[in-house]
């Protein structure tokens, strides 16, 4: 069921489109022969694990004039994610991506993005700014601060959010082929970070945001930005989670892997629920870690995420999970 988008609990900004993933795994794409089509985008695919727990979302997001611009409306909905904040734009084509896929850990992705992508187009004035200030959650990427007219319209929405109660979450989300030059990035991803009061990336993404990749001192930097909830994900190693009075390690939940491409926005999805939910802060973490891996063992993204009671099983079935607590002393 597709909530109405004038009130919506979670509101994502950022990429969306369509994922042709590959129906055959091990083999490079000149080989494939059959493809599945996806609804992607990871923002996007946030607002649908956000979605699957229950909550009310919406994007903000572009698609272009055509038949998987449609498409894309079509699958939100279909999966429980207003759109209308949408925008459509006759000027460029929704962006599809392709991968390949070799468990257990190489992905490589594919963006079909040239010369621009409609998400990049959002303007200030598409903004919805009293839907986005009254969000109990609301998730930026840093792909959307990479082009104009796209950072603009980021930053309108981050000055909406001045003085909301709500969780104000950046997936730190570098990715060097959208960039013009890994200084750009570095300049406006670490800008964000006085306005949100949770991050979340892996090593290579905290080193652009604050030029660290220890994961401790990634942790302790996103923190002294005015970061409230720093998370850095390991990989194989787990997660580290870091607040003002805790240090959270949260070792990784073994599975099969298929497709670990789905698996950062399970996390950030299942995160949001988790706040939303009051639960604190290791359990949170838990939850997200454990949710990720789930969706990791599937081929798709969007409509592979977990719902609460899949993820719960999981937890309770592998104490050798269970988040490691310190109380930090300063």
């Amino acid at each position: 069921m597709v909530h109405s988008a004038q009130h919506p609990e979670v509101i994502s900004i950022g990429r969306s489109g369509v994922d042709i993933y590959p129906l055959q795994t091990g083999i490079s794409l000149e080989e494939v022969t059959t493809f599945g089509k996806f609804l992607g985008g990871s923002p996007t695919n946030v607002a649908v694990a956000a979605a699957k727990m229950g909550h009310s979302a919406a994007v903000i997001t572009g698609v272009g004039d055509d038949p998987f611009g449609n498409f894309v409306r079509l699958e939100m909905r279909r999966l429980g994610v207003a759109d209308d904040f949408v925008i459509t734009t006759p000027n460029f084509k929704t962006p599809v991506t392709f991968c390949e896929i070799f468990p257990p850990d190489t992905f490589p992705l594919y963006f079909y993005r040239e010369p621009s992508a409609p998400d990049l187009q959002l303007r200030s004035q598409d903004i919805p700014i009293e839907a986005v200030h009254n969000a109990k959650a609301f998730l930026l990427s840093g792909t959307g601060l990479s082009a104009e007219p796209s950072r603009s319209a980021h930053w309108t929405a981050l000055r909406a959010r001045m003085g909301s109660p709500g969780w104000t979450i950046a997936d730190l989300d570098y990715r060097p082929m959208f960039w013009d030059s890994e200084e750009i990035a570095q300049r406006e991803i670490s800008a964000i970070l006085s306005h949100v009061n949770v991050a979340v990336g892996n090593k290579e993404e905290c080193r652009i945001a604050v030029g660290e990749t220890e994961p401790d001192r990634a942790a302790d930097a996103l923190l002294e930005r005015g970061v409230k909830l720093a998370i850095v994900k390991q990989g194989p190693k787990g997660t580290l989670a870091k607040t003002a009075e805790e240090r959270i390690e949260v070792p990784v939940t073994h599975v099969e892997t298929l497709n670990g491409l789905g698996a950062g926005d399970s996390f950030g999805g299942s995160l949001i629920h988790a706040l939303l939910s009051g639960w604190d802060i290791p359990k949170a973490i838990h939850f997200a870690s454990t949710a990720g891996a789930i969706v990791s063992s599937r081929l798709e993204c969007s409509t592979a995420m977990a719902t609460e009671s899949e993820v719960l099983h999981l937890m309770a079935t592998r104490p050798e999970t269970n988040p490691k607590v310190q109380k930090r002393s300063w």
